[in-house]
C-alpha cells in the first residue's frame, strides 16, 4: 500500500512539472517506476493492490479506445483513412519487424516489437495538435485519421494474439456475438442510458465504472479476452453519447493509467544487462520510419513532401498503446526494449510536434532561395 501511495505522490509532482514544461508525462512516469521499482529502490512492488490499479488503467485505456471508434466517420472518409493508414502500416511495421529480427528477437517477439514500433501515441498526437494550435491545419485531419487506423490495427493485433491458445474461428464468433449483443443493448437502451448520463448526481459515474468492470469480469465467463470485451463496450457506448461517457470515465482512466505506467516501469528488470545500443538504434529507426511514412503520406494525400514534415512531427511519439502491447504480450527483454523506445521517441516527439511548423517554413524558404530565377533581357 505504501508503494502505490508513494508512486502516486511522485506522479503528482511529475504531472505538475511536465505540464509546466509542456512535455509528455508518460516517459517520466515510466522512469519513475524504474527508479522506484525492481531495478531501483525497490519501494514499489507487484502486490495485489498495485496489480489491481495497473489492470484498471489498462481496462479504462482500452474502453476509451472503443469510445473513440467513430465507425461512421471512418466510413465517410474511408479513402483518406485507408490510404494514409496503409502507408503508415506498411512502412513502420516492416522497418520495425526487420530491425527486431536483425537484433536476434524471435518471430513472435519481433511481431510484438514491430506493432509497438508502429503505433503512435494517440494521446500525445491529439494533445500536441491542441496545445500547439494546429487543429486548423489540413495535416491535422490526416494525423487523426492515422490514429483511428492504428487503433483498428491494434484491435486486430490483440485479437490475433488472444487467439494464440484458442480456436480462432470460435473466438471470432464469440467476439462478433458480444459486439452484436452490446450494440443491440446500446441501441434499444439508448434513451435509458442517456437519462442516466444526464443526471447531476453520482449515478452516471457509478454506472460507467460498474459497466466497465462488469464487462471485464464477464469476459472470464465467456472465455473472451477482457481487452476485447471492454473495447467492444466502448464501441457500443459510442453509439449513444460518447462525450458523456468519456467525461464520467476520465477520472478513473487518468488516475489508474498513471499507476499503470509506474507499475510497468517498476516491473522492468535491468539486472540481466540491457543492450542500450540496440534500444538507441531501434528508437532512431522509429523516428526515421515515421519520417519516411509521413513524407510519403504528405505526397500522396496533400501533394507535398513538406506536409509530411507536419505529419511526421506529430506522430513520432510512441506511448500508451505500445506500453499496453508490451504489458500484454512482451517477454522481459521485449518489455525493456519497448519501454526504451517509448521514452526516447516521446521525448523527441514533444519537440518535433512543437517546432514542426517552423521546420516546414524553413524548408520552404530554403527551397525558394535555391530555385532558379529567370531574368528578362
Amino acid at each position: 500500500m505504501e508503494g502505490i501511495v508513494l508512486a502516486l505522490f511522485v506522479c503528482l509532482i511529475l504531472a505538475l512539472v511536465t505540464k509546466y514544461l509542456s512535455v509528455p508525462p508518460i516517459p517520466f512516469y515510466i522512469m519513475a517506476g524504474v527508479l522506484l521499482g525492481r531495478s531501483g529502490l525497490g519501494l514499489v512492488t507487484e502486490d495485489p493492490i498495485c496489480t489491481f490499479f495497473s489492470d484498471m488503467g489498462l481496462i479504462f485505456l482500452l474502453f476509451f479506445m472503443g469510445l473513440g471508434l467513430k465507425l461512421e466517420r471512418i466510413a465517410a472518409n474511408r479513402t483518406a483513412v485507408l490510404t494514409s493508414g496503409i502507408i503508415d502500416l506498411n512502412v513502420n511495421m516492416l522497418i520495425g519487424f526487420v530491425a527486431a529480427s536483425l537484433f536476434g528477437f524471435t518471430l513472435v517477439e519481433s511481431a510484438v516489437i514491430a506493432a509497438a514500433f508502429y503505433i503512435s501515441s494517440t494521446a500525445m498526437a491529439v494533445t500536441s495538435l491542441i496545445e500547439n494550435r494546429k487543429l486548423m491545419l489540413r495535416e491535422a485531419e490526416t494525423v487523426i485519421w492515422l490514429m483511428m487506423f492504428e487503433d483498428l490495427v491494434l484491435i486486430v493485433f490483440l485479437a490475433l494474439v488472444s487467439a494464440a491458445n484458442q480456436n480462432p474461428l470460435l473466438l471470432f464468433l464469440k467476439i462478433v456475438g458480444v459486439l452484436a449483443l452490446l450494440y443491440a443493448l446500446a441501441h434499444w437502451g439508448k434513451e435509458f442510458l442517456i437519462s442516466i448520463l444526464d443526471r447531476d448526481d453520482e449515478l452516471p459515474i457509478l454506472f460507467t465504472f460498474a459497466a466497465v468492470l462488469t464487462t471485464a469480469s464477464f469476459s472470464m465467463f465467456l472465455e473472451v479476452p477482457k481487452t476485447m470485451m471492454v473495447i467492444a463496450l466502448g464501441a457500443a457506448f459510442a453509439t449513444t453519447d460518447p462525450d458523456a461517457f468519456e467525461e464520467h470515465a476520465r477520472p478513473f482512466k487518468d488516475v489508474f493509467l498513471v499507476t499503470f505506467f509506474v507499475i510497468f516501469g517498476a516491473t522492468i528488470d535491468l539486472s540481466g544487462g540491457v543492450n542500450l545500443l540496440m534500444i538507441l538504434v531501434i528508437s532512431l529507426l522509429a523516428v526515421l520510419s515515421k519520417f519516411v511514412s509521413g513524407t510519403i503520406t504528405g505526397l500522396v494525400i496533400h501533394g507535398s513532401a513538406i506536409s509530411g514534415i507536419e505529419i511526421w512531427g506529430n506522430t513520432i511519439g510512441r506511448g500508451e498503446f505500445s506500453i499496453a502491447l508490451a504489458y500484454l504480450c512482451g517477454s522481459p527483454i521485449v518489455v525493456t526494449t519497448i519501454a526504451g523506445v517509448v521514452i526516447l521517441t516521446s521525448i523527441v516527439g514533444s519537440f518535433t510536434a512543437k517546432y514542426s511548423t517552423g521546420l516546414r517554413r524553413g524548408l520552404l524558404h530554403m527551397g525558394r532561395r535555391k530555385s532558379p530565377t529567370r531574368h528578362l533581357h
